[in-house]
């Protein structure tokens, strides 16, 4: 009997370096599409090789695919990875962790229309986009949208929730 890294040690959330979510949204053919993004920036203690290596074994735990094939929130309750959406913060939490970031009305408004994010979570590091540094549009697109990312990374169309008075 074999066994994986997941199995041999703890998932520590200090692996996987500094987290980020970004928000924007997109054109679709039906309208505008909310994405989030979340990756790492690599700077985990063993690296970007370990901060890769830490979100592939978080997003496996949490039962999610790696590639090109979309998990839909809505048909699987039990998802332990949930959206809130509140006070223009997109809020995206899992077990052991929450990332949050500030939404751009476009998105809310996406996001309000069609009741559910599209949440990419790459396990490739982008160092380059670190946190309250603007990211241009066109290095955005260069890095979700590259292949590298795109079959690497985890595909989830997350349910938008919000507290309710």
């Amino acid at each position: 009997m074999t066994s994986t890294s997941a199995e041999t040690r703890p998932f520590r959330p200090a692996d996987l370096g500094t987290l980020v979510v970004m928000a924007w949204s997109g054109e679709a053919p039906d309208g505008d599409m909310p994405y989030l993004l979340a990756y790492t920036l690599g700077d985990g203690q063993s690296g970007p090789e370990g901060s890769t290596a830490a979100v592939t074994d978080l997003l496996t735990s949490l039962g999610l695919s790696i590639g090109e094939k979309v998990v839909d929130g809505a048909a699987h309750p039990s998802l332990p990875v949930t959206l809130l959406v509140e006070a223009g913060q997109a809020v995206v939490t899992m077990p052991q962790l929450n990332a949050q970031c500030p939404a751009p009305p476009e998105w809310l408004a996406a996001v309000g229309e069609r009741g559910f994010a599209y949440l990419l979570f790459a396990t490739r590091p982008w160092p380059e986009a670190r946190p309250g540094t603007p990211v241009e549009p066109e290095a955005l697109a260069a890095f979700a949208g590259d292949t590298e990312t795109l079959i690497s990374a985890a595909h989830v169309l997350l349910p938008a929730r919000s507290l309710r008075s």
